[in-house]
């Protein structure tokens, strides 16, 4: 049975305070990195993660290039109350019902591995069931097609998923197109606190940290060494 709307904690609140939210990914194994942490132990990460002050936490599901499961979900809405993203190559409604049921607040939609019209119907079956859509993009075609279906939440990837070539300059120059009502997250190529900051001054309400955190001897110490830097808008416009 799905749980009922607004049994999760809601994932956009979750980085909308002063401060720049951090969301802290699981994940044992990624293509540009190759294995990173093959015995994590999920339960003890998340709440390392949590303990370190962690807004949300992103959880890797997809098994072959990222070594997770659904099972890695569940563990994690048991083990600490953060909200949850879903992370996975969400291609079908039918993937975002069951986000909703495995207790995630919300699900990774990346804007060029689906048509635009299935970008719609998966925001669309999002609302239906109260499980918030993260959309993802590259560049001011795929942010323009975001915001055209009103997304609210927009991460910016500066890997190149094709490549897997990270260039901090994707964020910088798109972060300050969004729209202040929309949570702007920059994702990859968070190492520290200081390149919190750059993407801050851009205009990040958040920052998705992967591998520097699912590999971290004191995963707890790192989350809280990329906290407390304040959100500042960068440029963005109203």
């Amino acid at each position: 049975m799905a749980r009922r709307a607004g049994s999760v904690p809601p994932f956009r609140g979750a980085l909308q305070g002063r401060q720049v939210g951090v969301i802290a990914e699981v994940k044992r194994s990624s293509p540009s990195r190759g294995v990173i942490n093959p015995g994590l132990d999920l339960a003890a990460q998340v709440r390392a993660y949590e303990a370190g002050g962690a807004a949300a936490i992103s959880v890797l599901t997809e098994p072959t290039r990222f070594g997770g499961s659904a099972d890695d979900l569940v563990l994690a809405r048991k083990s600490v109350a953060l909200p949850l993203l879903k992370k996975d190559f969400h291609v079908d409604v039918s993937q975002i019902f069951e986000a909703r049921v495995l207790g995630a607040s919300a699900a990774l939609v990346i804007a060029r591995a689906v048509a635009p019209g299935r970008l719609k119907d998966l925001i669309t079956a999002g609302a239906d069931v109260a499980l918030e859509i993260l959309v993802e993009v590259r560049d001011e075609r795929e942010l323009d097609l975001a915001l055209s279906l009103n997304a609210s939440l927009i991460g910016v990837n500066n890997r190149n998923l094709e490549t897997l070539e990270l260039d901090a300059g994707t964020s910088l120059r798109i972060l300050p197109l969004i729209p202040r009502g929309v949570v702007a997250i920059a994702e990859s190529g968070v190492k520290s606190a200081a390149d919190v900051k750059r993407f801050a001054d851009a205009g990040a309400d958040a920052v998705l940290v992967g591998s520097e955190l699912s590999g971290a001897r004191h995963p707890e110490a790192v989350a809280r060494s990329l906290t407390g830097v304040v959100r500042t808008g960068g440029a963005r416009k109203g």
